[in-house]
This record gives structure tokens, C-alpha cells and sequence, in this order.
């Protein structure tokens, strides 16, 4: 049996009983939706082998091959399985201790994440940064056996409900810019750290402000040397582009599938704009998963190429435009919310929260100014 095959069994005889009603729960903008039972699930998969598939054996994984890494993502979006709580310490700190991490925080961090037993969040963005990462102002200096933290981090997403949370922090006093940056890993729900919900246009909350006001972590809590932090922080942006994202492509199928039939029940697919603009999302969709397999293609022959890129500015704008379009083919209705409780549907949800798709995770100015810097060799 293949891994696709297997996958596909256990997901159907597991997303039963307990788990029946979690399907479709979470993802963007729906974070809010079935925290504990999304929980429940993740330590499922942890339990059953199907989290880290990529990992060595020893920590847990599969050593799963690229292709059954993408296999099992497509199955368990079809399956329309439960946005995965723990998808940040898989997919970014994760890789990032397997590569840069001593073997004594290979084996303290990484069988939690395994088992779905410790979430992280990020700690990147600052209030005066924004998308300007080596603007951090956030600092750390050494106090006997603790790093000590002072600093804010915003965007910082389930912060709320995370145990852990990796920093990026100015340890060299007078450093500026990519120097004098270390990257630290932070407890969460200590003393010395507040986090504070932000409110979005969805009316959920699942980013926060974090306040660090002289809050400790161990001086052995840091990945790499003292300084190093600008490296591993590149390095962790750099497997966030993973084999997920062709499973995320199944889920902006299902998206536009949604789209095209509103249009049909309100008779927009009868405007010969509105029709346009639906075939161009269709066509760009294919385009997307066309690039991702390169991509992917790419990647198991360990020559990245250009188009790893270009993935994130593509797949962002592509879905922001068809939040625009999941408004426009609703019409007049799309405006306003049903009634009591007055919740959003799912197209007016789309529509709001693919606001925040060109900001996150890099934003689109940004992105373009490395695609142009990096891999075209333009002038800065």
C-alpha cells in the first residue's frame, strides 16, 4: 500500500466518533473554531506517525520522501481534516532545530512538537519594523543562567494559546540592522510576558501583540552561536514554503468551487465581467499548482530554483483577488451579515481575512524586492 493509500484509509476511519464534527474546523481566519478538539486531533496524528513525516525516525518522523510528504497533505485536504494547531512548531522551528540545534534541543524540543504536545508561535514582527525584519528592537542580555527579554512582537499568530515561542532579539548592545541578532526559544505563560489579542476585520482573534518585560529563558535556549540569529531566522523563513502548500491548493479549489456556484445561484455567472474574472482565477489557480509541482521538482533534486519565490507572492495576491471576487458574485448581500448572531458567511469571511494574505509570512513589497534582489540580480 502506498503512503498515499494508507493516508487516505486512516484519515477515513479516524475523522470519525469524537472527530466526526471537526472537520472543516480552523484555518485561516478560523482559528477560533474547535481549539480543543483541533488539539485532541493533532495528538491523533502524533500518536499514529502521521505528523513530521520528513523527520528522521529517531525524532519521531517517517523519513518520508518529498513526493509522499506532498501525497499525505492532498489526502488530508480532500478530507477536509481540521486545520493543524500545530503547524508552526511542524513546519518552521521544527526544521530549523533539526538543522541548526544541538543534539541535547533535538531531543528536549522536538518530540513534543511530534507528539502535538507543545505549540509554538513566532516571534518576529515588531510595532516599528513591520515587514523590515532586521529592525528588531526587541533585546536580551544575559543574567547568570537566563537570557533576560525586553521588547514587543506583534502579527504574533495563537500567541494565546502557545507554549513555547521562538525570538528574534538584539543581543550585541549598539548593533544595528542583521548584527548583533540572536534566536531565542522562550516559554510562554511565564512571569515578565503578556499577550493581548488583536481584534481583526473577521471580529476573531488569532494574532496578538506580546509584551516581553524582563521575562527569562535559559542561556541554553538559543539556537547557533550569540549574534547568529540573522542566519537561522533566514533559515526558518526559508522552510516555510513546504510541501503543505499543494494540499493548501485543495482547500483553494474547494474555496473557488463555493465561488462559482454563488455565482450561479445569484445569477453573476450571467455577467460577462463577472464570467471573465472567474476564468482568469480558474486559469491562475492551474498556473499556481503548475508552479508548486516545479517547485517540488525542484526541491527533491536539491536545486531550489526561482519559482520558491515566487510562490508566496503568487498564491497571496491570486487569493486575495478571489476574496474580491467571492464579494462581487454574492452582490448586494454580501454586504451584510444574516442575522442574529450576525457571523459571517464563508465567502464574506474569505474576503476579509485575504486582506492579511499579502502582509503575512513577508509581505508582497517585500517579496518582490527579493525576488528582484536575489534571484534577478537586480540593484538594491
Amino acid at each position: 500500500m502506498s503512503l498515499r493509500e494508507e493516508a487516505r484509509a486512516w484519515l477515513e476511519e479516524n475523522l470519525t466518533g469524537e472527530f466526526a464534527h471537526a472537520r472543516g474546523l480552523g484555518g485561516p481566519g478560523r482559528e477560533h473554531e474547535g481549539h480543543d478538539v483541533r488539539l485532541a486531533w493533532e495528538r491523533r496524528l502524533g500518536e499514529a506517525g502521521w505528523t513530521c513525516l520528513g523527520w528522521p525516525e529517531e525524532y519521531g518522523g517517517r523519513d518520508a520522501s518529498l513526493a509522499d510528504q506532498v501525497a499525505f497533505h492532498e489526502e488530508y485536504a480532500r478530507a477536509a481534516a481540521p486545520a493543524r494547531v500545530g503547524h508552526i512548531g511542524e513546519g518552521l522551528i521544527g526544521p530549523t532545530i533539526l538543522d541548526h540545534g544541538t543534539d541535547e534541543q533535538k531531543r528536549r524540543f522536538l518530540p513534543p512538537i511530534q507528539r502535538g504536545e507543545e505549540l509554538w508561535c513566532q516571534g518576529y514582527s515588531e510595532p516599528d519594523a513591520g515587514s523590515d525584519l532586521a529592525g528588531v528592537r526587541t533585546r536580551a542580555h544575559l543574567d547568570g543562567g537566563d537570557w533576560v527579554i525586553t521588547g514587543q512582537k506583534v502579527w504574533t499568530s495563537l500567541a494565546h494559546v502557545a507554549d513555547w515561542c521562538f525570538v528574534l532579539a538584539r543581543t550585541e548592545p549598539g548593533s544595528t540592522r542583521h548584527r548583533g541578532l540572536s534566536y531565542l526559544l522562550v516559554p510562554m505563560g511565564r512571569p515578565g510576558i503578556e499577550v493581548r489579542p488583536i481584534r481583526q476585520l473577521t471580529g476573531t482573534s488569532e494574532f496578538n501583540e506580546v509584551f516581553f518585560d524582563g521575562a527569562r529563558t535559559a542561556a541554553a535556549n538559543i539556537l547557533g552561536a550569540p549574534g547568529d540569529g540573522w542566519r537561522i531566522a533566514m533559515a526558518t523563513l526559508g522552510y516555510e514554503r513546504g510541501a503543505s502548500t499543494l494540499g493548501q491548493q485543495i482547500g483553494f479549489r474547494r474555496e473557488f468551487a463555493e465561488v462559482v456556484a454563488t455565482a450561479r445561484r445569484t445569477g453573476a455567472a450571467d455577467d460577462p465581467v463577472l464570467r471573465d474574472r472567474l476564468v482568469r482565477s480558474w486559469l491562475e489557480l492551474e498556473i499556481m499548482r503548475l508552479n508548486a509541482l516545479r517547485t517540488m521538482t525542484s526541491l527533491s533534486a536539491g536545486e531550489p530554483g526561482p519559482e520558491v519565490s515566487i510562490g508566496k507572492l503568487y498564491w497571496s495576491e491570486w487569493h486575495r483577488r478571489l476574496g474580491e471576487l467571492a464579494q462581487a458574485v454574492q452582490g448586494r448581500a454580501g454586504l451584510v451579515a444574516d442575522g442574529p448572531p450576525y457571523e459571517l458567511n464563508d465567502l464574506q469571511r474569505l474576503y476579509l481575512f485575504s486582506r492579511a494574505d499579502t502582509i503575512y509570512a513577508g509581505s508582497s513589497e517585500i517579496q518582490r524586492n527579493i525576488i528582484a534582489e536575489r534571484t534577478l540580480g537586480l540593484p538594491k
